[in-house]
C-alpha cells in the first residue's frame, strides 16, 4: 500500500448534514478523494440505514458515530442492527461501563459486525466541563482510565476515540496495536468551533492516531474535493 493509500485509510469525513440529499450532493464534490465517510447521529436520524447502503453501494467504508449508551442488552441489540448496515466502524461511549462494554463487544462477534469504538471523552469537554458531571480527573486522567475500562471489558477487541491531547499517553500505555481514532482535527489556521481538544493532522499522526475525522474544514470548504486532498496529503507526508 502506496503512501496514498494509507493516507484514504487514515481520513474519515464527518457528514455532519441533515438530509440524505444533502450529504449526497457533498459526496459527489470530493470527487473521489476519500474512502471513509462518517454518519453522525443528526444524520443517521434523518436518513437511516438506506443512506448507509446507499454510499456503501458507491463503494465507501462507513463509520457510525452513534455514540450508544444504555443498558447492556438494549446496546448489544443495536450492535446488531447496525450489522445489518454493513458499516465498518460504529461507537458507543465508554462511559456506559463495563458490563456495556463487554456486551456490546460480545455483540460485535457476529460475521459482518463493525469493529467498534469506544468514545472516552468528548473533544467539546474540557477540567471544568468534567468537573461539571462530577469527574475531578483532568481530561487525560479520564481517557486513559476509561481506555483501560475498555480493554478489560472487551478483551482488547475494541478501539478508542479520544482528543489529540491524549492520543500519545494513550499510544504509550495501551500499547501499538490499539485502534485510536481522533475528532477535533483542524488544519493551521482554521476555525476552532466548539471543539476545545484540537490539533492539526500532521501532529496528532505523529502523536500516535490510527485515523482522523475532519468535518467543517472539508464540508464547508470552497472546493471539498481540495481541502480534502490537501489534508491527505499532510497525512501522508506525517505518515513517512
Amino acid at each position: 500500500m502506496d503512501s496514498s493509500d494509507l493516507a484514504q485509510q487514515r481520513l474519515a469525513v464527518a457528514l455532519d448534514f441533515p438530509s440524505a440529499a444533502l450529504a449526497l450532493a457533498f459526496v459527489d464534490r470530493l470527487d473521489g478523494t476519500c474512502r471513509w465517510l462518517k454518519i453522525g447521529m443528526e444524520l443517521y436520524y434523518a436518513a437511516g440505514a438506506p443512506l448507509v447502503h446507499t454510499l456503501r453501494e458507491r463503494g465507501f467504508e462507513i463509520f457510525l458515530d452513534l455514540k450508544l449508551h444504555d443498558i447492556p442488552n438494549t446496546v448489544a441489540g443495536a450492535v446488531r442492527s447496525v450489522t445489518e448496515t454493513g458499516a465498518s466502524l460504529l461507537t458507543i461511549h465508554a462511559g456506559g461501563g463495563a458490563a456495556m462494554i463487554h456486551a456490546a463487544a460480545e455483540a460485535a462477534k457476529a460475521p459482518g459486525a463493525p469493529h467498534l469504538l469506544a468514545v472516552t471523552v468528548l473533544t467539546s469537554m474540557d477540567a471544568a466541563e468534567l468537573v461539571g458531571v462530577g469527574v475531578s480527573a483532568t481530561p487525560a486522567e479520564q481517557v486513559l482510565r476509561l481506555g483501560r475500562l475498555v480493554q478489560t471489558a472487551s478483551a482488547d477487541t475494541m478501539g478508542l476515540v479520544c482528543s489529540s491531547e491524549e492520543v500519545a499517553l494513550l499510544r504509550t500505555q495501551l500499547g501499538p496495536s490499539v485502534r485510536l481514532v481522533v475528532p477535533g482535527i483542524r488544519p493551521a489556521g482554521a476555525a476552532v468551533g466548539d471543539q476545545r481538544r484540537v490539533a492539526t493532522p500532521a501532529s496528532a499522526i505523529a502523536a500516535g492516531a490510527s485515523m482522523l475525522v475532519v468535518g467543517r474544514p472539508i464540508t464547508q470548504a470552497a472546493d471539498p474535493a481540495a481541502a480534502a486532498q490537501s489534508i491527505l496529503d499532510e497525512i501522508a507526508r506525517a505518515t513517512v
